[in-house]
């Protein structure tokens, strides 16, 4: 087992070294670069020269990428000149980050809830009208972009019916304290119950646009795991030897049929990094992903290294729990 976290700890940090890479390189070659990002249409060849050797862009591209990694390590990114402008970009993610763990959450919860459930019934009842609608709704989750769907959601249940806020976190002015940023979880704390309830009112429709492509994906995987464990000799066998059904289901049926479920859980935890952005932007969520389009838009390099590094590194640290977990429940992943 150790050998086994081992490798996958190298693995992580090769994955890591190669991003930074990637991103280092990618950052360089947008049009117009820092420089002109910070210096902005003002800025004449005399500043810019300047900024640059200030900034250590005149040294050669090893040099610049070995002070990039240095101060990352550090936690230095430099300071945001778009989003939190004159502020540390990690202290902009740091501000950020409570948000969209709070949305992820949520959506992954939502996701799971249902989708789980709904994958086991819909493999036992193959072929009947619940399996046919379920896999007819998880293929338009699917198919039916996250934003479209945000847009959808947001009209019809917060502009036209009224039930719940359109945007932001919180309803602005109702003076709660935010001791960890987790808006829900903060109003639990100071028992600000009314607090508490706007925040989660606040993340319902960014959490069910965000939880609809992990829904449907776990959805089907459950439901093709379930059926595939149902037609294995050892079902068949305890079936054989009198068992209840719920011990067939439990410790013969979901045991195995969750091992693939709990991989596809980790790889989609990059989907609702991916998907915030764009749920966010739309929702005016003030998580990492609405930070990120700012900085695109806006240009803040400092902003958008500290994101991209921080969501991967978030990406691989979860993928690795969950390969750990994987050889936990099957000891013959150990050895491959």
């Amino acid at each position: 087992m150790l050998r086994f976290i081992v490798r996958r700890l190298l693995q992580a940090v090769l994955a890591l070294f190669i991003l930074s890479v990637l991103l280092f390189a990618w950052l360089r070659s947008l049009p117009g670069g820092p420089v002109a990002a910070l210096l902005g249409e003002r800025g004449t060849p005399e500043s810019a020269a300047a900024l640059r050797a200030q900034l250590g862009l005149d040294q050669p591209l090893p040099v610049q990428y070995f002070r990039f990694v240095e101060r990352a390590v550090q936690g230095d990114f430099g300071i945001s000149n778009g989003v939190f402008r004159g502020q540390p970009a990690m202290e902009v993610f740091l501000q950020r980050l409570p948000a969209t763990i709070e949305l992820s959450v949520v959506a992954m919860v939502i996701a799971l809830s249902l989708a789980i459930p709904l994958g086991y019934i819909a493999a036992r009842r193959r072929g009947g009208p619940l399996d046919t609608g379920s896999v007819v709704f998880s293929l338009i989750g699917v198919a039916v972009p996250v934003f479209f769907l945000a847009y959808v959601l947001k009209y019809v249940f917060a502009v036209q019916l009224g039930w719940l806020p359109p945007s932001g976190r919180q309803t602005v002015g109702i003076g709660a304290t935010h001791i960890t940023n987790f808006y829900v979880l903060d109003g639990i704390i100071t028992r600000e119950w009314d607090a508490a309830w706007d925040a989660f009112r606040h993340l319902i429709l960014p959490a069910l646009a965000l939880s609809s492509i992990p829904f449907a994906v776990v959805f089907r995987i459950t439901r093709a795991a379930v059926i595939d464990v149902m037609d294995e000799d050892y079902v068949r066998t305890a079936r054989a030897k009198g068992l209840t059904a719920g011990t067939i289901r439990g410790r013969h049926v979901m045991r195995n049929a969750l091992i693939p479920v709990i991989t596809i859980i980790g790889l989609q935890i990059g989907a609702l990094l991916a998907g915030a952005v764009l749920t966010e932007k739309v929702f005016a969520f003030q998580g990492i992903g609405q930070a990120l389009a700012i900085g695109f838009e806006l240009r803040d390099y400092p902003v958008l290294q500290v994101l991209i590094m921080m969501a991967a590194l978030i990406y691989i640290v979860v993928n690795l729990l969950v390969d750990i977990a994987y050889a936990v429940i099957d000891p013959r992943v150990r050895t491959k």
